[in-house]
């Protein structure tokens, strides 16, 4: 698991309702959009009973939150993390039906959580976890009803057991319920590296409206799981020099550059970046506030603060995980010019590959990586150049983030008004 500088009294909830609020103002709109975009559609929580292997059962708490599915479908992850609570699946679950938004896609948000830690359970505890959950949300799952997908600490394995244990239970294959799956049961090429893939897209189109080029450009990363270590792959193939890296382990910095294939190898084998020779330690706090170029944290919620923000030199942040900028931090990110590409922008190519695979699912018509590639990236660049011109276009006062919310909200609007909800 990814993690970061603690923050616990900030409620990503709070956060997310605030952006809403925040957006609706803005675009001189009826107080009836805030109060139906504020709250989920839906908030399932439920016990799940698991056998452990020693025989001993423990119940873990599960959740579902549907948040709104104006545009199609909810679509989201399903995370395994010890202190997961039913207002982050919410935030999490607004943040999703904004990403599809902006990202064109026909989906609406949705998230799913077990209060678990997956670190200490073993595989088959994790694959009865995994059927029990899916047991209990079938009710509330379809592939044109809601489609969940990887998360926090859940994988290809995990989703081929939750897909499995549905279509036991609807006693037909329908592969197209869940995305992110092995390639033996409808999954997709590229789902894996999609959203690191997809955070160099977003911030290479930043790096381009801002003159610098990323051959050359000094990157630091905070977090190194699936999300950070596809991200620094793919941004050292564009000729950009990683300088930093911190995991849940620790850190390590090498102003040289630090060979990111290398780390990775080595970061699987002891399951941490803590200790890659040639390198000198470093921790969360101080990776923001090297000399660098580039940002790109890829953990989890509210890593940097208001404090943390004050010390960043970079000029752009890719946000490659879910809300880690403290709307504090974001003030202070504006007053210094440093170019946010927020991360219902930023990370949004798991989402888009995600509706690539459910599409093929649904023709069982499976494209070649040559293909998925091309549309990954058109789809993220178009998302950046209309985001980035409606930001340009409101005012000079408005972020990335904020032009974000509302472009997004704008178009649920819309279509609210248009189905005459």
């Amino acid at each position: 698991m990814e993690t970061g500088i603690s923050n616990n009294k900030i409620n990503t909830y709070d956060v997310a309702r605030q952006q809403i609020e925040h957006a609706v103002e803005q675009l001189g709109l009826s107080d009836d959009v805030y109060e139906r975009l504020k709250a989920p559609d839906r908030l399932v929580e439920a016990a799940i009973p698991v056998e452990m292997d020693n025989g001993e059962v423990r119940v873990f708490i599960g959740y579902r939150s549907q948040h709104n599915n104006v545009l199609g479908p909810y679509k989201g992850g399903i995370r395994f993390a010890p202190n997961v609570n039913a207002d982050e699946v919410k935030a999490l679950s607004i943040w999703m039906t904004f990403k599809c938004a902006i990202a064109r896609v026909p989906f609406g948000g949705g998230k799913g959580a077990v209060a678990c830690n997956p670190g200490e359970m073993s595989p088959k505890e994790l694959e009865r976890m995994s059927r029990k959950y899916i047991r209990k949300m079938v009710p509330v799952l379809g592939s044109k009803v809601d489609i969940p997908a990887p998360d926090l600490n859940t994988n290809a394995q995990v989703m081929a057991w939750m897909v499995d244990e549905y279509c036991n239970i609807q006693q037909y294959n329908d592969f197209g319920v869940i995305t992110g799956k092995p390639l033996d049961v409808g999954g997709c090429v590229g789902r894996e590296t999609a959203t690191g893939r997809g955070l160099m897209y977003a911030v290479r189109a930043a790096a381009k409206v801002k003159g610098l080029a990323l051959a050359g450009a000094t990157v630091v990363l905070q977090g190194f799981g699936n999300v950070g270590s596809n991200a620094a792959r793919s941004m050292s193939q564009q000729g950009s020099k990683i300088i930093g890296v911190t995991d849940i382990g620790g850190g390590v910095y090498n102003p040289k550059g630090i060979d990111v294939e290398s780390l990775i190898t080595y970061c699987r084998a002891t399951g941490s970046v803590k200790g890659f020779p040639g390198c000198e330690a470093i921790d969360n706090k101080d990776i923001f506030a090297l000399d660098c170029d580039i940002i790109l944290p890829t953990a989890v919620e509210n890593q940097i603060t208001a404090a943390i923000a004050e010390h960043i030199k970079a000029g752009i942040i890719g946000e490659g995980a879910n809300g880690p900028t403290t709307p504090a931090a974001d003030q202070i990110l504006k007053e210094k010019g440093v170019l946010v590409v927020p991360d219902i922008l930023a990370n949004s190519g798991g989402a888009i590959v995600s509706y690539f695979e459910w599409v093929q699912n649904n023709y069982s018509f499976y494209w070649p990586e040559a293909e998925i590639e091309k549309q990954l990236e058109q789809k993220i660049m178009e998302a950046f150049e209309h985001l980035y011109t409606y930001t340009c276009n409101c005012s000079d006062t408005i972020t990335m983030r904020e032009a974000a919310f509302m472009y997004a909200i704008k178009r649920l609007a819309d279509a609210m008004k248009i189905r005459g909800w």
